[in-house]
């Protein structure tokens, strides 16, 4: 095995996203060579600028090839010679399909093409992004007090929300291959991701915040959550890549307490004073919210989590 970073490409899936290009300008500034897949590679010059955001001046050492998670097509060139993969790439509550059965699809085929193409490629290690909702999802008021990386998501539940669903299933399908193919594999499985954002996309997480700030979000609903900053998330990426010890493992990431949405709002206004002007800080009473999250995909996921105490 190469023994120099240099020497040891890491292949990041879905390199226009938010968290991957976080993990893209981390391992360039380590000094390991990196190749990213894009669906669309028109994004290319993006990418650069979301990187020059993020402190990476020179991208010499980065490469772009086209791939498509719903297509086998392209990932075995694309992981060829590399000595690690995380594969970021998934859909997410913003760039995910109209249809929920195709949205879980679109995240399990791509973990299944990553994952052989890994295989065949002699990759040392994958680290997968899971997510949270893998594990706290579909409980319901019976939920154990403290969720941990031991537990998983229920999919026998009603209240479990198609992204839920595919990070969940998606994992379990990465567990499955190395079960029965000997890989070594990580999960990262992130809670709210916050953090600078580097491009003109925004996150699901981030679009919260930006909706406070532009007024158009008149009252919160009674929740709290965990969140992580993504530059904390990214060292954690890579951390599970190189430790011996995170082979094997499942981690969550998310800071030691949890915040409010009205607590969050509260901050917007102290910290920008007039440029929060519009952000509001009343609360919806819970029977409200669940009454209106229904037919609402994005607005149901929050709802199921209400009326009870979660931690991680």
């Amino acid at each position: 095995m190469k023994n120099d970073k240099n020497e040891q490409l890491v292949v990041v899936t879905g390199g226009s996203g938010y968290i991957a290009v976080n993990i893209i300008a981390l391992l360039i500034k380590e000094g390991y060579p990196v190749r990213t897949t894009l669906r669309t590679m028109s994004r290319q010059d993006e990418v650069q600028s979301m990187l020059n955001q993020a402190g990476v001046r020179n991208v010499s050492n980065l490469q772009f090839v086209q791939t498509d998670l719903t297509k086998a097509e392209g990932w075995d060139e694309a992981i060829e010679g590399a000595t690690y993969v995380i594969h970021v790439a998934s859909p997410t509550p913003v760039t995910r399909p109209d249809a929920d059965q195709e949205m879980i699809d679109m995240a399990v085929d791509g973990v299944k093409h990553v994952m052989n193409a890994a295989k065949k490629a002699g990759v040392k290690r994958v680290v997968l992004t899971s997510a949270s909702g893998a594990v706290l999802a579909g409980h319901g008021k019976s939920h154990p007090q403290l969720f941990t990386e031991k537990g998983w998501s229920n999919l026998d539940s009603p209240t479990i929300d198609a992204y839920q669903r595919s990070k969940t299933i998606a994992e379990r399908e990465a567990w499955k291959f190395v079960n029965e193919n000997g890989i070594e594999l990580s999960t990262i499985l992130p809670v709210t991701v916050m953090g600078p954002i580097l491009g003109k996309d925004f996150s699901h997480s981030q679009l919260v915040i930006k909706n406070m700030l532009e007024g158009k979000i008149e009252k919160h609903l009674k929740l709290s959550f965990d969140v992580v900053d993504v530059r904390d998330l990214s060292v954690l990426h890579i951390l599970a890549m190189k430790s011996q010890e995170a082979s094997g493992q499942r981690f969550l990431a998310t800071s030691s307490e949890n915040i409010s949405f009205k607590r969050v709002a509260q901050i917007l206004i102290d910290s920008l004073g007039n440029k929060a002007s519009r952000v509001k800080t009343a609360e919806i009473p819970n029977a409200v919210a669940k009454a209106a999250a229904v037919g609402n995909p994005t607005l149901h996921m929050a709802t199921s989590l209400l009326g009870g105490n979660m931690g991680l």
